[in-house]
């Protein structure tokens, strides 16, 4: 696996559950690259080619995996699966819910 330098964080001007998720993983400090879908096109078509055609936010990309309109908490289970370097001292990961190990191994994963 590659190592990430950031987490991909993508967003626009007015959305509360970019709000709501910025507030949430502020007091974790985690680099992130952001992208405001309505001033990067790039960045709408990649929203896009996730979220069903959709440009849902906030999603997240982390290494491999994305994620739309995520927790908190899926961020950092995603950051400690595929960026474990990025996580600040002290700061763990926690391990996925029975409904992200069902959903998982129904595609294909492990669970």
């Amino acid at each position: 696996m590659a190592e990430t330098d950031a987490i991909e964080y993508y967003w626009r001007p007015g959305c509360p559950f970019c709000m709501m998720l910025d507030r949430s993983l502020a007091k974790y400090d985690l680099p992130m690259a952001r992208h405001n879908i309505w001033d990067d096109q790039d960045a709408a078509n990649y929203v896009k080619s996730v979220a069903n055609g959709n440009e849902t936010v906030p999603t997240v990309r982390v290494g491999e995996v994305a994620m739309v309109n995520p927790s908190a908490a899926e961020v950092l289970a995603a950051v400690g699966e595929q960026a474990p370097e990025l996580l600040p001292d002290g700061v763990e990961a926690p391990g996925k819910s029975k409904v992200g190990r069902f959903v998982n191994k129904m595609l294909g994963g492990e669970a």
